[in-house]
């Protein structure tokens, strides 16, 4: 195994992370690890690991669950370890999907790993492509993002909506304002290089991000900064009928819009006082 990048002690003491609790850490084992970000996901979430398990992922990454605070009782510890899972985080500070994602990145930087493959805990992503990221920051991508619109992508039952507003809105403002050309820019279903996250001129952990900013941030910053991005080819399928989602209709839209904008326009930036810790 590489020895990873160093991690600058003045540098770590300037990151904003949420309070958060280790409930199972069972050390590195890989250069990759695998993060999955949860909350009351019942049966998707114990599936998805099933999916993982038949396909070995444990014997390519490390896999680390990020809770956001589930009551549903879907993660027994014994399960878990069954399952491969290496390492479980329960957060207990305050945000939602970004603050979890802090939590986890920072945690898996501080245990060294080299690149970190995030999928979501609802079961919608197949976890088939997981090796096809690691191939990807393998090779020095540091930015890969699952697509279902790519030639060889799979979109199935996704809600009309939200289909037209990837198409037609978020992913068009995106390529616009980066400057790399994206086709599928609201799923999680990604992975990021050690050096991207680790790079002051994206930090990525600050306050700022605490519901869903941190993805359109970094959509957005990375291409800016000539990071290398590219998307693969990926399965995403919503279930028939009801749509389970984190993210509520006419409020949550306007909001996810409303991150748009700010992403794009650059509000999330970091200054030069957030660079050098000041």
């Amino acid at each position: 195994m590489t020895q990873p990048a160093q991690l600058a002690p003045e540098a770590r003491a300037t990151w904003q992370v949420p309070a958060f609790e280790t409930r199972l850490s069972q050390g590195r084992l890989h250069p990759w690890c695998v993060v999955i970000p949860v909350i009351n996901e019942g049966a998707r979430i114990r599936n998805l690991l099933a999916r993982m398990a038949a396909l070995n992922i444990d014997g390519l990454a490390d896999i680390i669950i990020v809770d956001g605070g589930s009551k549903d009782g879907s993660l027994e510890l014994s399960f878990l370890k069954q399952m491969g899972v290496r390492d479980l985080l329960l957060k207990t500070g305050p945000g939602k999907l970004s603050a979890q994602l802090r939590c986890a990145y920072a945690y898996a930087l501080d245990q060294g790993y080299e690149g970190i493959v995030t999928i979501d805990g609802n079961d919608k992503d197949d976890p088939e492509a997981i090796p096809r990221f690691i191939d990807m920051l393998a090779r020095g991508f540091d930015f890969v993002q699952a697509s279902r619109f790519v030639k060889g992508g799979v979109a199935e039952n996704t809600p009309a909506s939200r289909d037209l507003a990837i198409r037609f809105i978020h992913a068009p403002m995106l390529s616009l304002f980066s400057g790399f050309r994206w086709t599928d820019t609201t799923q999680g279903f990604r992975a990021y290089s050690r050096k991207l996250l680790l790079d002051p001129a994206v930090a990525p952990f600050r306050d700022v991000f605490m519901s869903y900013e941190l993805l359109a941030y970094l959509s957005y910053r990375a291409p800016k900064l000539a990071y290398r991005c590219v998307e693969i080819p990926t399965v995403r399928r919503y279930p028939k009928g009801e749509v389970p989602t984190k993210i509520s209709a006419f409020k949550g839209n306007l909001a996810v819009l409303a991150t748009l904008f700010r992403a794009c326009f650059g509000r999330y930036n970091p200054t030069k006082s957030t660079r050098t810790g000041g």
